[in-house]
């Protein structure tokens, strides 16, 4: 099977990615279902690149329903390392103004309808998610993004919404004593999953809005946000050009080594099926 170290996963309003070259469209058969949509694979900046539009092509996934543990698992096996998500978020700080980028080190988890996990049966691994990004990706990123000249900002918390409705004023105003920066609807489950399979996860938020705490703006409206996303689009296109030449070749974030010690169930437990599905994640420590 083809292979790339780096997947992109683009978001709302990035569901091509520009430049690539030797293109080659891929359908992988996956033990969780189909993916989004077809895997891109293509030559960037010398670079074999995985990209997968999230929602699929014309938008057609709710953030509830995306299938992630496709997506990761389909990403995994063509031996991608590293994850560079692209995300449309809304503002919970004055600073961080519509058009901005923001690379967020920290998540708070608000979905209930999602599956967050490799191992909900059978088998039981509890991986570490103090730091839910991984900091090499998301430090390069920001730098990256700055030496575009957009308006870029390192660090900051981003709320995962379950939706589709977007916040009321009273949970955005709540968001907001929480210590929250960004809120968005989908880096959840996907850190989680990437992180399960040992891939390096940053995300680059576009900022389209302000929530709807800033009283002194219109109410968010789709409208808006798609306004907004196709003018971050290009930017997003030339960071993510910019990025993948930069990206270094070996890792020592501790992301590829996330279950070494995570798998508590023991080895004579674990179901020869489960030991088949999943060998492209856990093979290295489970045969």
């Amino acid at each position: 099977m083809a292979q790339a170290r780096i997947g992109i996963i683009g978001g709302s309003g990035l569901y091509k990615m520009e430049g690539l070259t030797g293109i080659q469209e891929i359908k992988i058969d996956t033990p969780f279902g189909k993916s989004s949509d077809s895997i891109t694979l293509g030559t960037l900046e010398g670079e074999r690149v995985a990209f997968l539009p999230r929602h699929g092509r014309g938008h057609r996934i709710m953030p509830t329903n995306l299938p992630v543990k496709a997506n990761i698992y389909a990403l995994k096996t063509l031996g991608v390392e590293r994850i560079i998500s692209v995300s449309a978020v809304g503002s919970l700080r004055e600073e961080l103004r519509p058009l901005d980028l923001v690379v967020p080190h920290q998540l708070i988890d608000r979905t209930y309808h999602r599956d967050s996990t490799f191992f909900d049966k059978d088998v039981v691994a509890h991986i570490a998610f103090s730091d839910p990004f991984c900091p090499t990706m998301s430090e390069l990123l920001y730098k990256t993004a700055s030496a575009t000249g957009a308006r870029a900002h390192a660090g900051g918390t981003m709320v995962v919404m379950e939706g589709p409705a977007f916040s009321t004023r009273a949970e955005s105003n709540m968001y907001r004593q929480w210590g929250a920066d960004i809120i968005g609807m989908t880096a959840l489950p996907e850190a989680k999953l990437a992180r399960e399979a040992e891939i390096c996860y940053s995300t680059l938020a576009c900022v389209t809005d302000y929530d709807c705490w800033r009283e002194a703006t219109e109410v968010v409206t789709v409208e808006m946000v798609v306004a907004n996303l196709l003018k971050n689009g290009s930017v997003s296109q030339r960071v993510l050009k910019d990025l993948i030449p930069k990206i270094p070749r070996g890792r020592n974030c501790g992301c590829g080594e996330a279950l070494k010690d995570a798998i508590i169930t023991t080895r004579e437990q674990i179901p020869d099926d489960f030991k088949k599905n999943m060998a492209p994640i856990i093979g290295k420590y489970v045969r």
